[in-house]
């Protein structure tokens, strides 16, 4: 049963892979979905920092 899944999703892999690959449209919607998912992950890493940043100050003067 596991074989089969994952041979199904080989075969999944390689026939998207295939699909993009000759295709113009999918390929810039591909391209396209990877600077969203970019841009939405720098956001949140920057929002991490920023909420970051006051607890290790409030770390550092619990040590002096």
């Amino acid at each position: 049963m596991e074989k089969l899944f994952c041979l199904g999703v080989a075969l999944g892999m390689v026939g998207g892979a295939l699909l993009v690959a000759n295709s113009y449209k999918m390929r810039c919607l591909v391209k396209k979905s990877q600077s969203e998912m970019m841009q939405k992950f720098d956001e949140m890493m920057d929002e991490r920092l920023k909420d970051d940043k006051p607890r290790e100050e409030s770390e550092k003067k619990s040590k002096k």
